[in-house]
C-alpha cells in the first residue's frame, strides 16, 4: 500500500492550553514533510471525524496519526470502515494532564511521542487477516456431566452443530448418582429432586449434538477452527472436525484412603459424601458393617481440605452438601440425629437461608477441630475434637456412621507433573505446569494435556478471562474449572459455551481471540535465518508453535494470541508482525530526541504492558498526578515481546535508562499472557551481558510488576528510577 498520511492534533481537554500546538504540527509537516496536518477542538466529536473522512476520501488519506487521548479510550470515535492505518499518539493523559504546562519538558515529550508514532507508522502495514481453508464452527464437548450437557445444548440453541464425548455408557456425570440436590429456586429451603434426566433427554433428542458415549478422545490435532478430532468408541475410531473445544470432566473427590486420620479405611462405618448418596438412593440409609439403619450420623467438614498436607484450598460445595445429607437423613428417619463438625461455615448466597433451616432442626453444629476418629467393638464410631468456641475436648456417644466431606480435584489435576517434550528438568523457560492425565490427547509439541496452575485447575487467568485454558480455543467449564455448585456450574458451562462461539466465530474472520479480541495481524517466519534454537516453540505460553523432525518451528496461528513472546524469545529476529515488530519498537526508540549532556535533561523509555501498566499510566493521568518528564513510553502487547536488542539499541542512541513495566505474574495475580512478564524478567536477568559490553552500569535496566490498580504507585516508581539515573549520571554514549 502507498501510505499517504496525515496528521489530526486535537486541541481540547486542555491540550491546546498546555502545548504550543503550531509547533508540535511543525515536527509533522516540517521535520517530516507530512503534508497534511490539522488540528481541531475535538477531534472526537462528529465534526473532528468528518474532518478525518473528508481527507480520507479528497486527499487518499489512508495513514492517519490521531495526536490526542490515549487509545484506550474514543476507539470507536476512530473506528474509520476503510483499509488504513490508525495510530493514537497519547498527548492527553500522559502529557498534558500528568505534566506542567506550557512547560518546556512537557512540550519535548509531545514532540518525542508524536515522532515515534511517524516513524511507527512508516515501518508498519496494514494487516492481513488469517483465514482457514475447510474452517468449522461446531463445537465438541468432552464430558457429559451437567457441565457439559449444559454447554452442549446452550452450544446448540444458538446454532452450532456440536460433538459431545462422554466416557461412560451414559451422560449424567455425578449427578446422575445424586439422591436429592440443595435448593436452587425461593424458597431455598427445601430438597430439590436433580433434574438431569430432563437435561440428558433435551440433549439426546436435540439433532444438532451428536452424542458418543462409552467413547474417549484418541488425538486432537490443529487449532481453533480447525481442530481434527479422533474419537474411539467400541473399538471403531471416527473422527470429527470442529471449531472449538469446551473441557467439561469435572472433578473427583479426594482420595479418602489419605484420611486414614479421620478413621476411613480404619473404621468400617466411616464412609464420604459420595458413598452417603449411594445409602440414600437406595430409600434407607444403613450402615456398611451390619446393614443396620443408622440413627445417629456425624459429618466432619473440611476433610483433607484447608490442609497443607492435603488440598490447601476450599472446594466451597462441601458444607452445603453436608447440610443437604443432614437434612435427608432427618427426612429418611425423623428419629435420627445429625451432627456437624466444621470450621468455616460456607454457605454463600441464597444458602443462607437454607443453613438456617438446617441450624434450627435438622442437625447439631460443632465448631471443632477433629483430633481422633475411633471405633468400639460393635464397630460403633467415636469422634474427638476440640471446641473452638470452649476450648473444651468434645468426646461423642457411639455414632452408628461418620461421613467426611473431602475436596475437590480437578480430573486435570490427578496424574504426575510431567515437563514438555524436550524441555530439561530445571529450565527456567517452562512457562507452566502439564500433569499427565488422559483427557485431550492433543498432537501439540508441548504437551498432550492443558496446563495447570498449582493446585491441577487449567485457567489461563481466573481474574480477566474465566474459561480461558492455555491452549487458545480449549475453554474449561465446571468443576475441573474451580470447585462449583449446580447453579453456578450451569452458569460456568454456559459462559464456556459462549466464549468457544466468540472464539469459531473470531477465528473465521481471521481475529485473535481474548484478550487481543479483534486483533488481525499474526506473526511471519522469515525461516531462511532461523538456527532452530527452539526458543519460540519452548517460551510460547499457548503452545502455538510445534516443530518438525529437524526442529524448525510450526506455527498454527489459530492458536495464537497475537503477545509477541516469541518475537521477543528470537535470538535472529526472525518473527514479527506487520504492525509490531523488533525493527518497529526499535526505530521508535531511535526516534526519541536525546539532549546533549550539558542541557541536563536525561532520557528513559518505559515499555509499558498494554493491559496493566500502560492503563495504570493512564489512570495516574486521569487522576493528574504528576511525574518526571524525562520518561517516553512505549506500549508492548505483552513483556514478554520485549527483545533485547532493545536495550543495546537504547543505551547505544544515548538513552539513560529502560525501565520495564509489566504485569503481576504467579497464580494470585497472572499476567495477561500467562507468562509473559516472568518471561521478560527472566530474560533482562541476562541482560548484564550486554551492559558489560557497552561499559555501563546495570542498574539503568530495571523491571517492575505493576497492576492497573497500583496507578497511584506509577509516579513514584518512574521518579525513583529518574533519582536513579541521576544518581548514575549521563549515558556516555550520549553524542554518539
Amino acid at each position: 500500500m502507498e501510505k499517504k498520511t496525515g496528521v489530526y492534533i486535537c486541541t481540547g481537554c486542555g491540550i491546546g492550553e498546555s502545548l504550543d500546538i503550531e509547533k508540535l504540527s511543525s515536527i509533522a509537516t516540517k521535520e517530516y514533510k507530512i503534508p497534511v496536518c490539522k488540528t481541531h477542538a475535538a477531534l472526537c466529536s462528529e465534526e473532528g471525524v468528518n474532518l478525518i473522512k473528508k481527507d480520507m476520501e479528497g486527499e487518499g488519506i489512508n495513514t492517519i496519526i490521531i495526536t490526542a487521548c490515549s487509545p484506550r479510550v474514543k476507539y470507536e470515535a476512530f473506528d474509520f470502515d476503510a483499509p488504513c492505518i490508525i495510530e493514537r499518539v497519547n498527548i492527553r493523559e500522559q502529557v498534558v494532564w500528568s505534566h506542567p504546562a506550557n512547560d518546556e519538558d512537557t512540550q519535548m515529550m509531545a514532540e518525542d511521542y508524536l515522532r515515534m508514532s511517524v516513524v511507527k507508522t512508516q515501518k508498519m502495514e496494514i494487516p492481513e487477516p488469517y483465514k482457514v481453508e475447510d474452517i468449522s464452527k461446531g463445537i465438541l464437548v468432552v464430558g457429559g456431566g451437567l457441565a457439559g450437557i449444559t454447554a452442549a445444548s446452550e452450544a446448540a440453541k444458538a446454532g452450532y452443530q456440536v460433538v459431545l464425548v462422554e466416557k461412560n455408557s451414559s451422560l449424567g456425570g455425578w449427578m446422575s448418582k445424586m439422591y436429592k440436590q440443595a435448593p436452587t429456586k425461593p424458597p431455598y429451603t427445601d430438597l430439590e429432586d436433580p433434574d438431569i434426566a430432563a437435561r440428558i433427554k433435551e440433549v439426546e433428542e436435540n439433532p444438532s449434538i451428536k452424542v458418543y458415549t462409552s467413547a474417549e478422545i484418541e488425538k486432537i490435532a490443529g487449532g481453533p477452527g480447525m481442530f481434527d478430532v479422533n474419537i474411539k468408541q467400541n473399538g471403531n475410531v471416527v473422527t470429527e472436525r470442529t471449531g472449538a473445544i469446551v473441557l467439561a470432566t469435572g472433578a473427583t473427590l479426594y482420595d479418602a484412603n489419605k484420611l486414614h486420620h479421620l478413621g476411613f479405611g480404619k473404621c468400617a462405618n466411616v464412609i464420604t459424601t459420595d458413598m452417603m448418596e449411594e445409602l440414600a438412593a437406595k430409600g434407607k440409609i444403613t450402615r456398611p458393617s451390619d446393614g443396620k439403619e443408622v440413627q445417629s450420623v456425624a459429618w466432619i467438614l473440611c476433610a483433607g481440605s484447608r490442609d497443607e498436607n492435603h488440598l490447601p484450598y476450599c472446594s466451597s460445595v462441601c458444607c452445603v452438601e453436608s447440610l443437604k445429607q443432614a437434612t435427608y437423613l432427618k427426612e429418611l428417619n425423623p428419629e435420627s440425629t445429625a451432627y456437624i463438625f466444621y470450621r468455616d461455615m460456607r454457605a454463600p448466597g441464597q444458602y443462607e437461608h437454607f443453613y438456617k433451616r438446617v441450624q434450627k432442626d435438622k442437625a447439631v453444629f460443632i465448631r471443632g477441630e477433629v483430633t481422633g476418629v475411633s471405633e468400639d467393638g460393635s464397630k460403633n464410631v467415636i469422634v474427638e475434637a476440640e471446641d473452638v468456641l470452649t476450648g473444651e475436648k468434645i468426646v461423642t456417644d457411639a455414632l452408628d456412621m461418620v461421613v467426611l466431606a473431602p475436596g475437590m480435584v480437578p480430573t486435570t489435576g490427578v496424574g504426575e507433573e510431567v515437563l514438555p517434550p524436550g524441555v530439561e528438568p530445571g529450565s527456567e523457560f517452562i512457562p507452566y505446569t502439564i500433569i499427565e492425565s488422559n483427557i485431550l490427547k492433543l498432537d501439540y509439541r508441548q504437551g498432550l494435556e492443558v496446563p495447570v496452575l498449582k493446585y491441577g485447575f487449567p485457567d489461563s487467568n481466573f481474574i480477566c478471562f474465566p474459561y480461558e485454558t492455555r491452549r487458545t480455543g480449549i475453554y474449561a467449564a465446571g468443576t475441573v474449572r474451580a470447585p462449583l455448585d449446580i447453579p453456578s456450574t450451569i452458569q460456568d458451562a454456559t459462559g464456556a459455551a459462549l466464549k468457544a462461539i466468540q472464539c469459531v466465530e473470531s477465528t473465521a474472520i481471521g481475529a485473535a481471540v481474548h484478550p487481543r479480541a479483534g486483533d488481525l495481524s499474526y506473526p511471519e517466519f522469515f525461516m531462511q535465518k532461523c538456527t532452530q534454537c527452539k526458543r519460540c516453540t519452548e517460551e510460547c505460553p499457548f503452545g502455538a508453535i510445534n516443530e518438525d523432525e529437524k526442529a524448525n518451528p510450526i506455527p498454527f496461528i489459530t492458536r495464537c494470541r497475537r503477545c509477541g513472546t516469541c518475537m521477543g524469545a528470537c535470538p535472529e529476529r526472525i518473527i514479527s508482525f506487520k504492525n509490531y515488530s523488533v525493527d518497529i519498537i526499535g526505530s521508535m526508540i531511535k526516534e526519541i530526541e536525546v539532549p546533549e549532556e550539558e542541557e541536563e535533561k536525561p532520557r528513559f523509555v518505559v515499555l509499558a504492558c498494554e493491559n496493566d501498566a500502560y492503563a495504570a499510566l493512564d489512570m495516574a493521568g486521569i487522576n493528574r498526578m504528576n511525574y518526571n518528564a524525562w520518561v517516553r513510553v512505549i506500549p508492548m502487547r505483552c513483556l514478554g515481546s520485549m527483545n533485547l536488542v532493545w536495550i543495546a539499541d537504547a543505551l547505544s542512541k544515548g538513552i539513560d535508562g529502560i525501565l520495564l513495566l509489566g504485569c503481576k505474574y504467579g497464580d494470585d495475580y497472572q499476567c495477561h499472557f500467562a507468562v509473559g512478564s516472568r518471561l521478560s524478567e527472566i530474560r533482562l536477568s541476562k541482560v548484564s551481558e550486554t551492559l558489560d559490553r557497552l561499559k555501563l552500569e546495570s542498574q539503568r535496566v530495571r523491571m517492575v510488576q505493576v497492576g492497573i490498580m497500583d496507578y497511584d504507585q506509577v509516579p513514584g516508581i518512574l521518579d525513583d528510577f529518574a533519582a536513579k539515573l541521576e544518581e548514575l549520571g549521563p549515558n556516555p554514549y550520549k553524542g554518539f
